[in-house]
């Protein structure tokens, strides 16, 4: 079954952002529809979906715990194909939404059907887990990524990140005293809503450049 896409943003973009939602929460939470406004004001139109599961929750249905990453890929492939056409999008999202995102960029991409990978908050580890690592493709992967990310996020800070081996088409942009939301603490000196912009501003950059880099292949 295709999903039913949350559209924010111009109707003519430059860009557009596949975005799935995080484990637990589904694709209106307040920190995607911050994302998708900045964006939409940097003319990238972001199309939100959520994987099946979440949507039988809309639906009054039970409220089942998300899959295995590995079993939503097909749901992440079909988001793909049900896109309107246009430029290929980036695909990514909030979390585990990201991270299922990464599982299928680099098939997507020597397809022709993405021009690269967006990922906020990427879960590298559960919270107090830091050996259960989920790492091992993203040293690997050939899409051009972008994953923003809280410094003391804790699925992976940035001094954990920063000793991983990850692939250099990976680039990491870092939301100051963030935590998994992007959120700082209130004696950093630092907002939530600057932190916000920040990442709406290096997506943005990574979209158009990840479009003009596809174009050229």
């Amino acid at each position: 079954m295709a999903p039913n896409f949350l559209i924010t943003g111009p109707p003519d973009p430059a860009a557009r952002f596949l975005c799935a939602h995080g484990a637990g929460a589904g694709m209106e939470t307040s920190f995607l529809a911050a994302v998708a406004a900045l964006l939409a004001e940097r003319g990238i139109a972001t199309y939100r979906f959520e994987f099946a599961y979440m949507a039988a929750r809309r639906d009054g249905g039970p409220r089942k715990p998300p899959p295995r990453a590995e079993r939503l890929m097909d749901e992440y492939r079909a988001a793909v194909a049900a896109l309107p056409d246009g430029a290929p999008p980036i695909i990514g999202g909030k979390s585990m939404g990201g991270r299922v995102a990464s599982l299928v960029a680099d098939e997507l991409l020597a397809a022709g059907r993405i021009a690269g990978l967006a990922c906020l908050g990427y879960p590298f580890h559960p919270p107090n887990k830091p050996e259960q690592l989920r790492t091992a493709h993203l040293a690997r992967l050939a899409c051009p990524a972008l994953i923003v990310q809280g410094e003391r996020d804790p699925f992976g800070t940035r001094a954990e990140v920063e000793a991983f081996s990850l692939s250099s088409a990976i680039r990491l942009h870092w939301a100051s005293d963030g935590d998994h939301d992007l959120g700082p603490r209130g004696a950093s000196g630092f907002t939530r809503k600057g932190n916000l912009a920040a990442a709406a501003d290096a997506v943005a950059e990574f979209a158009r450049s990840a479009r003009l880099g596809q174009a050229k292949r």
